[in-house]
């Protein structure tokens, strides 16, 4: 089983050059401070110095949470329901606002990014009831609003997993799975309880973007009181949930990210439930990879854009 093509084996020179370049511009592995409100404020700064607002964006307010929103200028294929990353914890649709602006103009749709509550003052299922709740008012409103009814949903990190807990809600508690036509998943955690390679068992030895230490914290946040055998309940780890009756979804994951084992396993159980499923992952690429420019970064974007046509076609 080849998990890439052999002329990638080519580019990770690239990718563990870019990958170190990248982690010393943030000045990982500096001290991380003691109290959690305090290392939540500094991490959320960080997160807000990436933020670039397009003008091609909106703000709006859908099923009262607040949105960003993307119109084409020409008749919407379909809506694209965004969820952003940041832990659960960090950032805002503004982090995606310029990528978000592109896919609605090239794919001529129209682009909802949800700004769910964060943790740890909205533990869960807060931001998950937050996404529901657009979810929700899209299937409803979302031909009268934007003039399409077909939905594609993803996101990046804690997106990809607002995203897989969105559709099985979809599916099981508004039973309206079947507007939903694709999944563009990247690098998400889909097991809370943690994965080898989130425990450091993992194939690459490049550094990641994210530290195994962080794991532990973002559960204190996001999941208080939960032991690791409490967050295996599907509500919470969608790994662990009945994964019938899904859309086609892609899983896009770098080989050095910690949350490597997510996406293998979350895309082998998609499958394994009769459902369409795509796994793209990449050598030697770190947590968040398609935010740095190189040649692997361009060939993920290509099989994005790939599925996504394939999807809405």
């Amino acid at each position: 089983m080849s998990l890439w093509p052999e002329e990638y084996e080519g580019l990770r020179d690239e990718a563990r050059a870019m990958a170190q370049t990248i982690l010393e511009l943030m000045g990982a592995g500096g001290a991380v401070p003691a109290d959690r409100d305090e290392r939540v404020r500094q991490q959320r700064e960080m997160m807000r110095a990436v933020e670039v607002v397009s003008p091609a964006g909106a703000d709006q307010e859908i099923a009262g949470v607040p949105c960003r929103v993307f119109r084409p200028e020409a008749p919407a294929r379909a809506v694209y329901l965004h969820f952003h990353g940041g832990a659960m914890m960090l950032g805002s649709p503004l982090i995606n606002d310029t990528a978000n602006a592109d896919l609605s103009s090239r794919f001529d749709l129209a682009v909802v990014s949800v700004d769910y509550r964060l943790a740890p003052e909205h533990p869960h299922p807060a931001g998950s009831d937050d996404c529901l709740a657009v979810a929700r008012w899209l299937i409803e409103h979302g031909e009268s609003e934007f003039g399409a009814s077909r939905i594609v949903t993803g996101g990046e990190s804690a997106g990809a997993y607002y995203a897989a807990l969105t559709l099985l809600r979809v599916r099981d508690e508004l039973g309206a799975i079947d507007r939903f036509v694709g999944a563009n998943l990247l690098f998400g955690p889909y097991d809370l309880s943690g994965t080898p390679s989130v425990r450091g068992a993992r194939p690459s030895d490049v550094p990641d973007l994210l530290e195994e230490t962080i794991f532990p914290f973002v559960n204190e946040c996001f999941l208080p009181g939960m032991s690791p055998e409490d967050c295996k309940a599907p509500s919470i780890s969608p790994l662990y949930a009945d994964l019938r009756d899904l859309p086609p979804a892609l899983f896009t994951v770098g080989s050095a990210d910690h949350l490597l084992d997510d996406s293998l396993f979350m895309a082998a159980r998609w499958a394994a439930y009769g459902n369409d499923s795509e796994l793209a992952v990449y050598p030697d690429c770190i947590h968040a990879f398609p935010a740095i420019p190189m040649e692997l970064t361009k060939r993920a974007f290509e099989r994005i854009d790939a599925f996504l046509e394939r999807v809405l076609a």
